[in-house]
C-alpha cells in the first residue's frame, strides 16, 4: 500500500532534490515523519484573503441576480477556487515555514487580494486586473517550482506539464480580459476548462508525457484539513450575510428574528452535514488509500461544487434577512432553492468518495428542494427560507441515524 506519510517515493524525491539543488533546496520540502503535517500560520494567513474573496462573490451574485449574473459569478468562483487549490497543493509538497516558500505564499496572497478586489468589475474596467493577477499567481508560482526543482527531480516533469497547461490557460484569461463581454465569458470558460480538467488527464502534453496520480505523493490529512478550513470560510460568509443585515436594523421585529432563525439553522445544518458526519472519516480514506493523489484530486473537484452551494445559500440568507415578507422573483426562487440543492449534491459526491456510496437522503433532499420551486412563486421569502431550512434539517437528522464505515484502500464505490 502506498501510504502518503513516510512514502519512499517522497524520500527518493528529497534525495534527488538534495543532490540537484543542494541542502537548502532540500529544506524547502515538507518534512514527513508519519504524523499529520500541521496547517501552518502562513496558510491560515493566506486563507484570510479568501474570506474576502468569498464575500465579494456572494455580493456580486446578490447585486446581479439573474441567469447571466449566475454564469458570470460561477466563472469568477472557479478562478478563485483554482487559485486557492493549486496553492494548496504547493504548500502540501513544500514547507510554508521555509523563507523562500513563505515568500511565494505571501506574493500569491497579494495577487489574490488584487484579484478579489477586482471581482465587482471583473466584467468591466477591472477585467485586466483580475486576469493578470490570477495568471501571475498561477504561472509565477509554478515557474518558480520548475526552476527550484531543476531538470532531474522526480517531481519536475509533473510541474513542467502543469506549467504548460497553466500557461495555455493564462493566454485565454488575458485574451478574455481584452475581449467584449460575451467573448470574455467564452474565453474565460476555456481557461477554466484547461486548469480544472487537465489534472484529470495527468497534465498530458505532446513531448512532455503524462503524469500519474500515483506520482502525486501528498500529505493526505493536511489536504483534507485545508479543504475543511475553506468550508469553514464559506460557512462564515453565510453568518456574515446574516449578521450584517441584523446589525443594520434599528428594530428587531418578529419577522427579522424568524428570518435569523431560518438562516442560522440552515447554516448549522450545512455545518453538520459536512463536519458532523464525514470530515473525520475523510482523513482515514485518504491516508489509507493506495492512490492518495487521486483521492486528493477528487476532493478538490467535489469541493468546488460543495462550496458553490454554500455561497449560493449565503445569497439566499441575505435576501431572507433583508426582505422577509417580500414575494420572490424568479431569480430569487431559484437562488433560495438552488444554493442548498447544489450543496446537498456536492455533499453526496463527497460522501460517495469517503464511504463508497451515495447517501439517498441527500438526493431526496435535493429533489424536495426542487419541488419547492412552484411554492416559491406564492410564498414570501421568510416562508421559503424556513422551508429550505426544514429540508436541510430533515436530511441532517436522517444522517444522525446512519452509521457508515469509510472506504479503505481500493474499496469499490456503490450506491445506497
Amino acid at each position: 500500500m502506498n501510504h502518503n506519510n513516510g512514502n519512499p517515493d517522497l524520500h527518493a524525491a528529497s534525495s534527488s532534490l538534495s543532490s540537484s539543488n543542494g541542502p537548502r533546496a532540500l529544506s524547502l520540502l515538507r518534512h514527513r515523519d508519519g504524523h499529520h503535517a500541521k496547517v501552518t500560520y502562513e496558510e491560515l494567513f493566506f486563507d484570510l484573503v479568501y474570506v474576502f474573496a468569498v464575500t465579494q462573490l456572494s455580493h456580486a451574485l446578490l447585486h446581479h441576480l439573474s441567469f447571466a449574473g449566475l454564469v458570470e459569478t460561477l466563472i469568477l468562483w472557479f478562478g478563485v477556487w483554482l487559485g486557492w487549490q493549486y496553492t494548496c497543493w504547493f504548500t502540501n509538497w513544500f514547507n510554508p515555514e521555509a523563507p523562500a516558500i513563505r515568500g511565494v505564499v505571501f506574493v500569491s496572497m497579494l495577487l489574490a487580494l488584487f484579484m478579489a478586489c477586482a471581482i465587482p468589475e471583473a466584467y468591466g474596467a477591472k477585467g485586466v486586473i483580475f486576469a493578470c493577477s490570477y495568471v501571475a499567481m498561477q504561472v509565477g508560482r509554478t515557474a518558480y517550482v520548475v526552476w527550484l526543482l531543476g531538470p532531474s527531480h522526480p517531481m519536475a516533469p509533473n510541474y513542467r506539464r502543469m506549467l504548460g497547461w497553466l500557461s495555455i490557460a493564462g493566454v485565454f484569461w488575458i485574451a478574455g480580459a481584452f475581449a467584449e463581454h460575451e467573448w470574455r465569458i467564452a474565453l474565460w470558460l476555456v481557461a477554466i476548462a484547461c486548469e480544472y480538467f487537465s489534472p484529470m488527464i495527468g497534465f498530458a502534453l505532446p513531448g512532455l508525457g503524462r503524469s500519474s496520480t500515483s506520482e502525486w505523493t501528498i500529505e493526505g490529512a493536511h489536504l483534507v484539513e485545508r479543504c475543511q478550513l475553506f468550508v469553514i470560510v464559506a460557512l462564515g460568509e453565510t453568518l456574515i450575510a446574516t449578521g450584517a443585515v441584523l446589525s443594520k436594523e434599528e428594530h428587531w421585529g418578529l419577522g427579522l428574528l424568524l428570518a435569523l432563525g431560518a438562516t442560522f439553522f440552515g447554516t448549522l445544518a450545512m455545518w453538520w452535514l459536512y463536519f458532523g458526519t464525514s470530515s473525520k472519516d475523510a482523513n482515514t480514506v485518504i491516508t489509507t488509500s493506495d492512490d492518495p493523489g487521486r483521492i486528493g484530486a477528487y476532493f478538490h473537484y467535489i469541493h468546488v461544487v460543495l462550496v458553490a452551494g454554500i455561497i449560493g445559500s449565503a445569497v439566499g440568507n441575505d435576501l431572507v434577512m433583508a426582505h422577509p415578507y417580500s414575494m420572490l422573483s424568479t431569480a430569487q426562487v431559484f437562488t433560495l432553492v438552488g444554493g442548498p440543492a447544489v450543496y446537498l449534491l456536492g455533499s453526496a459526491f463527497y460522501k460517495q468518495v469517503v464511504y463508497g456510496c451515495v447517501p439517498m437522503s441527500h438526493i431526496a433532499g435535493a429533489i424536495a428542494l426542487l419541488a419547492l420551486v412552484p411554492v416559491g412563486f406564492y410564498a414570501n421569502l421568510l416562508v421559503m427560507g424556513w422551508l429550505t431550512t426544514a429540508v436541510l434539517l430533515v436530511v441532517s437528522f436522517r444522517e444522525l441515524q446512519v452509521q457508515r464505515k469509510p472506504r479503505v484502500g481500493n474499496a469499490v464505490p456503490h450506491h445506497g
